[in-house]
Formats: C-alpha cells, structure tokens, sequence
C-alpha cells in the first residue's frame, strides 16, 4: 500500500490509524503515541543491539513477492481475486505516478460512493471467526498445515505476530497455498525503515527524533522473533525450521503489516490484510479509510470525492506526519502538503535542577520519565508540552505545584483545562525556544552537508539506493525544520509581547514614582 515512485527498488517501518495500527488518529491530546513504548507487537521485547539487527537485515534471499512496480503479478492477483469471488470493481491496477502501482478509475466514481467489496473470505486475520459470528457464508480460512496454527493459539500469540507466521508459513508453501498469488504480488522488500542499516540512520536521520522511533521498532520486532524462537519455534523444530521462520524472514513479513495492515473500527478495532484494497495509495488530503459494511458484507470505503476514468483513487493512511509515513511506507510528501505534519520536540529536565529528584519522582507517578517527546505542529504546540515546559523552569517555591504539572505534562489532569503559572510563563516559553532553536541548528547543518555528502559507493546499486535515502532524509529534514521555523517564529512574538509588557508596567511605575516626588 504506500508504493511510492522511486528511483530503485529499495528498502524501507507503526504507529497506525484507521488504516494500519488502528490508534486513534493523532492529535495534540493523544501525544502519548510518540513516547515510548509505542509499538503493540511485541509479546517480549529482548534487549537487542541495532548493529547485530541490522546486520542481519537482508532480504535479498527472500524468494516470495515481486518487484514492486511488478504489473504481471498484480494481474495475476486481480484475475485470482474475481475467480475467488471479487465482485465487479469500478478500478484497476495499474502504474501510477504517486506510487509504483495503485488503484485507478475505470468508470465514473461519484463522491459518497462505496468502493470495493472485498468479501471476508479474501481477508486474512488472526482470527476468523470474527466474520463467522455475523452469519457470513463464506469459507473459513484455514492454515495449509493446521498444526502450525493450533501450536500458536496454544502460547495466546497475538494478532501481529500470529498474523506475520501466517504470511511465512503460507508463502514458504509457494503454489501450494490458497494465498500465493497475492503472496507473489506483495513487494519482495517492503517499504520500510526495518531496512535501514545502523550506518544509513545514523547518517541521514541524525538531526530527526524518527531515527529513535526506527531503532525502537526495529528492536521491537527483533525481540519479538526471539521471543517466538525461544518459547516456540524451538520447541518444535519440525513445525518451525529455522530456514524458513528465522529474522530475514520475519522482517520481511512485518515489514507487510506495517505497511499494509489494516484496523476494522466496525469490528472492534481487529487487523487484517486485505488483498486488493492494499494496493491503494494515500493521500493527505483524502479523508476516507477502510472498513467493514455490514449492509454490503464486505470491506469497503466510501469516496471523499469524484473520480474521472484513468484517474488513482486514494484513501487515508491516518492522519500521520511526514516522519511516521516515512516510518512506516517509506514515503515523504512533498513539504508544506501535509495539514496534520508535525515534529517531535525533545524535553529534558536539568541536572542541575535543585529540584531534579521531587520533579522526576512528580513524573513517575504519571508514566513519564526525565525526558520526554512531545509533537509540534505548524498550528502550534499540545498543552502537555507546556505543562513539561512549566516544570522544568519551575522554583523551589513551586514544588506544591510539582504533581500537577507532571499530571498535566501526561494528559492524566483531572481537569483538562490549560493550567497557567504567569510568573514563570516567560521562562517556560523560552526553554520551549531553545529546545527548537537547538533542534533548528542540528537540521540545517544536516541539509547544508548533505549537499556535499560522498556517498563512497562503487556498486550502481547500492549507490542508487544511498542517493535515494538521502532525497528521502532531506525532504522529511526541510519539513521538520519548517515547522520548528514557525514555533520560532511564534514563540519569539510571544515573548516579545510579554517583556513589552512588563517594559510598560515598569515604565508606568517609573512615571508614578517621579510623580509623587
């Protein structure tokens, strides 16, 4: 789902929305998605390096999926998917400019029409039954080695790693699954950022907080793999050979949910893969998401819009920012067309603090730690921030106040209103300007030296790849920068008001003084 146009076949990891991780959509109240522990896959996450991850990153031994403007296998699956029992579509596969493949008009679509009709019986899930309970009649999907499946349901595996053995164990059998020609349509490398060595984060997301989100998830799904291995695949070798469940493959299989997993609202928020509805790409300024009918009994999306023939039909992704796009699809808009766009803003509370042990305990109690993320949006900055901001600048004579603005910083106030502390706002608003100009400084000398960055690769390949990640840093770096330039912008106003102010007040002061001499 998110095949953008590239200059190669390349590499590249959620958080979600209606469309794959099934989080509420972001906004500034639901901050908590950009802190840690941000991934829901993992059953155990082991303490793993990067460098031993990415080292053993590569799928180029992967012998399922296809080149990923393969027009051949898309046939191949479009055809399997009407002798399956895919109704009539108003679309087709085709090349397209915004994405490598995607879903283009054939007929006049109206705006509010509903599009699709993938029927349960082409969607895999973890568990089926979820569409056997509506009285569907459809059949049953099924593991083509059903003792496979019974060992998983045994250990309670959930949704996300239960569904990427599945994807493994289906496409290890090749022809023999129900499920190969969607297999062999999938992309042999997903988009995704599992496949950015430690060397190329390091190097082109060096100024970005997305590059900490990478490492995490990258780690989440190596410590996911091990914990399967450990408590399950080694137990039974025969049903689990390691030359077929190992980390290359289960990269690969993950990097397909990341990209292509889609969360049902309508039926309790579960996740599933939808063949043929993947293959629509997003946009930012769609609105519409995937989700189950049960008036048509199907998988459907209503249009935000009409359609010409000959022209892509998207779909919303969530409402994401450049960097989880690039997270997660491997895709970054072009700059300034993303209305939901924002930049994670680092804050860390000082050392130095008098107050540092009361402050960090205060932050505790809500989940928080000593240094936080929070979003910053060209719009401006969530309240939860400010709250962080307060507390930090805050005096010894404050610590009373401490548990509230640690409570506000984690959204867990009992009353939601903007909490206000005038005498120290101005210090709170200036940390807030630092911490951006700090970050400020860090992408422009990444975008200055990129210019001149040597790329030092003789292989035509792998040089192709190095130029495209450093296009894909630099648009997602100018972006970010964008907007931490109009939080400067802002911020500086406000300050500048409030010190002419107090310059009033002073001056007024001054006059009555003088007066009454």
């Amino acid at each position: 789902m998110a095949e953008v146009s590239r200059i190669l076949q390349s590499c590249l990891l959620p958080p979600f929305s209606h469309k794959i991780d099934g989080i509420t959509n972001y906004h500034f109240t639901s901050y908590k998605l950009y802190r840690r522990n941000r991934l829901n896959i993992v059953i155990r996450c082991s303490s793993i390096s990067t460098t031993e991850t990415t080292k053993s990153t590569n799928t180029q031994n992967i012998p399922w999926g296809c080149e990923t403007d393969s027009l051949e296998n898309a046939s191949n699956l479009e055809k399997w998917l009407s002798e399956s029992g895919l109704p009539s579509q108003k679309m087709d596969i085709q090349r397209v400019d915004v994405g490598e493949r995607g879903l283009v008009a054939n007929n006049n679509i109206r705006k509010g029409e509903k599009l699709l009709f993938v029927p349960p019986s082409l969607v895999i899930t973890a568990d089926s039954k979820i569409f056997l309970c509506l009285d569907m009649c459809w059949r049953c999907q099924k593991w083509s080695n059903s003792d496979v499946g019974n060992v998983l349901k045994q250990y309670n595996v959930p949704d996300w790693p239960f569904i990427a053995t599945y994807l493994i164990s289906e496409a290890s059998l090749m022809k023999s699954s129900r499920w190969s020609n969607y297999i062999s349509a999938l992309p042999r490398q997903p988009y995704s950022l599992l496949y950015w060595t430690q060397s190329e984060l390091d190097r082109y997301l060096e100024a970005s907080q997305i590059r900490e989100r990478a490492i995490e998830r990258i780690n989440n799904v190596i410590g996911t793999y091990n914990d399967l291995r450990l408590r399950i695949f080694s137990k039974h070798p025969d049903l689990f050979p390691e030359e077929i469940f190992n980390i290359e493959t289960f990269n690969w299989s993950f990097g397909i949910l990341f990209s292509r997993l889609v969360r049902l609202p309508s039926m309790d928020g579960r996740v599933a893969l939808v063949p043929w509805a993947d293959m629509l790409n997003h946009n930012c300024e769609v609105e519409t998401f995937l989700d189950y009918d049960k008036s048509s009994q199907g998988i459907v999306f209503t249009t935000d819009r009409a359609y010409l023939p000959g022209e892509q039909v998207f779909i919303s992704y969530g409402r994401k920012s450049n960097g989880e796009l690039l997270l997660s699809y491997g895709f970054v808009p072009k700059e300034g067309t993303n209305p939901t766009d924002s930049v994670e803003v680092s804050l860390s509370l000082k050392k130095s603090d008098k107050c540092y042990k009361e402050k960090v305990e205060a932050l505790k109690k809500y989940g928080l730690s000593a240094s936080e993320c929070f979003p910053v949006q060209v719009t401006g900055w969530p309240l939860e921030l400010m709250a962080f901001a307060y507390l930090v600048v805050s005096p010894p004579s404050m610590s009373r106040q401490f548990e509230e603005m640690a409570a506000a910083a984690s959204n867990k106030a009992r009353s939601k209103k903007d909490i206000k502390y005038p005498e120290i706002e101005e210090d709170a608003l200036q940390f807030i300007l630092d911490s951006c100009e700090s970050s400020i400084s860090k992408y422009s000398k990444f975008l200055q030296a990129s210019g001149e960055m040597d790329l030092d690769v003789t292989n035509p390949k792998q040089l192709n790849r190095r130029v495209f990640l450093k296009q894909l840093a630099v648009d997602l770096c100018s972006s970010e920068r964008r907007i931490l330039y109009r939080s400067q912008y802002i911020l500086r106003r406000r300050l500048r008001d409030i010190r002419s102010g107090e310059l009033r007040a002073l001056n007024l002061f001054d006059g009555l003084r003088n007066f009454f001499k």
